[in-house]
């Protein structure tokens, strides 16, 4: 555990304390002057230091805040060594479409189920891939949280990059999932492997076995689509409606042929608890082994910000007595 301070000056601030002290100093010294003149007792030790004392602590806060320190600490990351997961966010233009113009458009609800499955999966390496007419990497399976957080918010978006295909022939491909088994996505280490694709379906269908066969292939692939999909949803463009957009209605039939192909699980978007279950399930249960260390920072600045009222309080409550 280490403890640092980003702003070590701001240390100086403690000394505006001093002008308060001064002034207490002077009404003390004639306090004793007009009680001595009217022949009133001294107040006790106690009573004459308590207020120097809570102007001392308030500035010596007041200072250690400004001057931001933070506590640093490493806890050993412990993940599972068999398992890994991939989840699979479609990045085509129709995941632009929303029920309205304010409304969440697909792919921002896809990136709070990516999200999901995550915490739900926290013991087991998770990477993230897109894919519209290819799948990208972006992240092969890790174990950091935060570069999953990351990696989702800032390294992918709608059209990033574009499809290779043209704009006017549908972009997603479900067959080019293949290319995540067969071009070594996963760990070698890994027997058990889980696919999360989250996408709207609207794709060319699956038509043929090879897609199945190389996720059979041992030690297989598990894949759980969620549709994030809505038939009444458009695609905005300056608050219009996008006329070259219409929702495929085939887009959940597509998804189920390209399940069973692959031999895996769809669910809606609204069923999203159901799936994130469905995938802890078909990853099972194994051992944990050390896999990197994980870096712990807690800034200290807010805390002993609000100490600083403590004695300020205090010598509040000290002056109506």
């Amino acid at each position: 555990m280490g403890f640092t301070l980003l702003t070590p000056l701001g240390a100086a601030l403690a000394l505006v304390v001093a002008l308060p002290l001064l002034a207490l100093r002077a009404q003390q010294s004639r306090g004793v002057a007009v009680r001595r003149a009217v022949g009133l007792p001294e107040p006790s030790r106690l009573a004459r230091r308590l207020p120097l004392a809570a102007l001392v602590a308030a500035g010596a806060l007041l200072g250690l805040a400004a001057a931001q320190p933070r506590l640093e600490w490493t806890t050993t990351r412990e993940m599972r060594g068999d398992a890994e997961a991939i989840v699979v966010l479609d990045t085509s233009r129709s995941m632009l479409a929303r029920a309205g113009p304010g409304g969440s458009i697909r792919y921002e609800r896809a990136q709070a189920a990516a999200m999901r499955f995550r915490d739900a999966l926290g013991d087991v390496p998770v990477g993230i891939a897109s894919f519209t007419d290819r799948v990208l990497p972006h992240l092969f399976p890790s174990a950091d949280d935060d570069v999953f957080v990351a990696t989702l918010r800032r390294s992918i978006g709608v059209d990033r990059p574009p499809p290779q295909g043209s704009f006017a022939t549908t972009a997603t491909r479900l067959e080019a999932l293949e290319t995540v088994v067969s071009r070594g996505y996963f760990s070698p280490t890994a027997r058990s492997r889980l696919l999360v694709v989250l996408t709207d379906g609207e794709s060319v269908p699956v038509s043929g076995p090879k897609l199945g066969a190389v996720f059979r292939r041992p030690p297989g692939v598990q894949t759980v689509f969620v549709h994030v999909w809505d038939q009444d949803e458009r695609v905005y463009d300056a608050g219009q409606v996008e006329p070259q957009y219409s929702p495929d209605l085939r887009s959940r039939a597509i998804l189920e042929r390209a399940a069973e192909v692959v031999g895996g699980h769809v669910f809606a978007e609204g069923d999203l608890g159901d799936a994130i279950a469905q995938a802890d399930r078909l990853l099972g249960e194994g051992e944990l082994e050390p896999r990197g260390e994980r870096r712990h920072l807690l800034a200290l600045a807010p805390y002993l910000t609000g100490a600083v009222f403590l004695p300020l309080t205090l010598l509040l409550w000290r002056r109506d007595r």
